[in-house]
């Protein structure tokens, strides 16, 4: 059976503050140096980002040889005893990361030993290539280290003396594996399931391949439609001039499905709810499970159908068939009663995503909304027409993604089924 050493690190220039983590994967008989992984995730703890790293590795030495077994060394005494299980794991960012690392390889095929930071170098080095990269708004490669190897080796050439050669000969060892590196891509916020398959969209901008420009790390929003009311199964219209109805038992077992899973994915950093009595609840389900507060934000509040409030469609086409008509027919037009056209919606969200985008530059934010804001935000993402709202559909406690870069590009994921939650 094949053996790996996998080195892991994470830093945070804060604590919290900007944060990255390294990792690397050898062959415990050779030595030889076979991935590395590095990433910038935004603003999170040190633990966060060393829990972070861990996972990285234990990934990639998965995607080498799942049979593998796998010795971790890293310098997080924290990080070992609590993933040794010798240490209760209290704090709550840290239970679902630990639980992730935990399901990778089975039991018993991995184990960990602290190591003095001084011995951790090659990860430690990653993580801080990681975040220099963020920094500079751009994304760790496999050019950021060759550019150090390459500066290193240079230094040596020229005949630096003493520790500056050293050094320079400690990093160069490592040349021969350039090519084996994995340039580390932007995690997704929300694990994509085997089925059902995911829809991704291209970004709304052109760029190379199906990823937007590379502008470093962006404000991620999960978009997290409530569960069900007792106002959904009968495909009633509830805005936000409704009677507010809370959710019904499906609707809180929706919730708490989402809940379980995104603790699972462990990267939400912060839980933003829409007023309304039913985003609150699936929002308090779900934070309360992630161990974060949860903030309201009017701007995510459902739009207003006005004197279509709890009717059907039907009984919408009965008693308001030209209202209805020039509904659907304009995003300027307003539902009976002085309701809030779908236009005054997109202004509102507009408004609304860019003072978020602001506040969460490089997070990743789970937002419990509606549908007409979540179908909002995906079709400004995309510069779809006002007319797309009309052409999605979304589950109770479905989930789809928005991840804003810092040039205004975005990019789209919808993952627009409930049953992988069960």
């Amino acid at each position: 059976m094949r053996e790996f050493i996998v080195e892991a690190d994470g830093g945070s220039r804060g604590n919290p503050g900007p944060a990255g983590y390294g990792a690397v994967v050898s062959d415990a008989a050779t030595g030889e140096t076979l991935r590395e992984t590095a990433e910038y995730i935004g603003v999170a703890t040190n633990n966060v980002a060393e829990y972070r790293g861990l996972l990285a590795g234990l990934r990639a030495a998965h995607a080498l040889d799942l049979a593998a077994t796998v010795h971790v060394r890293m310098d997080s005494k924290l990080v070992v005893e609590q993933m040794s299980g010798r240490w209760k794991i209290k704090h709550p960012d840290m239970k679902p990361l630990a639980a992730q690392a935990a399901r990778i390889f089975p039991p018993g095929r991995v184990t960990y030993e602290w190591i003095p930071r001084a011995q951790n170098k090659h990860a430690d080095r990653l993580a801080n290539e990681a975040m220099d990269a963020g920094a500079r708004g751009e994304r760790w490669s496999e050019a950021e280290s060759t550019a150090e190897l390459e500066s290193a080796a240079e230094l040596e050439s020229a005949g630096e003396a003493g520790g500056v050669s050293g050094a320079a000969g400690a990093v160069k060892a490592g040349a021969d594996t350039r090519a084996a590196k994995a340039v580390a891509a932007p995690a997704p916020a929300v694990a994509a399931p085997a089925a059902p398959a995911p829809v991704v969209a291209a970004p709304a901008v052109a760029a190379p391949g199906w990823a937007p420009a590379d502008m470093g790390a962006p404000a991620t929003f999960v978009l997290l439609r409530h569960g069900e009311t007792p106002l959904t199964p009968q495909k009633r219209f509830s805005g936000s001039g409704g009677t507010d109805p809370s959710l019904s038992d499906t609707g809180r077992e929706q919730a708490e499905r989402a809940a379980a899973m995104l603790a699972r994915r462990g990267t939400i950093q912060a839980v933003v709810s829409s007023p309304l009595a039913r985003t609150r609840e699936t929002a308090g389900i779900v934070a309360a499970r992630l161990g974060l507060d949860v903030s309201i934000d009017d701007g995510l509040r459902e739009t207003d159908f006005g004197a279509w409030e709890g009717l059907t469609f039907a009984e919408v086409r009965e008693r308001h068939p030209d209202d209805l008509n020039a509904w659907l027919a304009s995003p300027d037009a307003e539902p009976t009663g002085g309701g809030e056209s779908f236009a005054a919606t997109a202004a509102r969200l507009a408004v609304t995503r860019d003072k978020l985008v602001t506040a969460h530059a490089g997070r990743t934010v789970l937002l419990v909304t509606h549908v007409t804001p979540i179908k909002t935000l995906v079709r400004l993402a995309l510069g779809a027409p006002p007319e797309s709202l009309f052409r999605m559909e979304l589950s109770a406690a479905s989930l789809s993604v928005v991840a804003y870069y810092a040039d205004g590009n975005a990019s789209v994921r919808l993952l627009n089924d409930t049953s992988y939650l069960r």
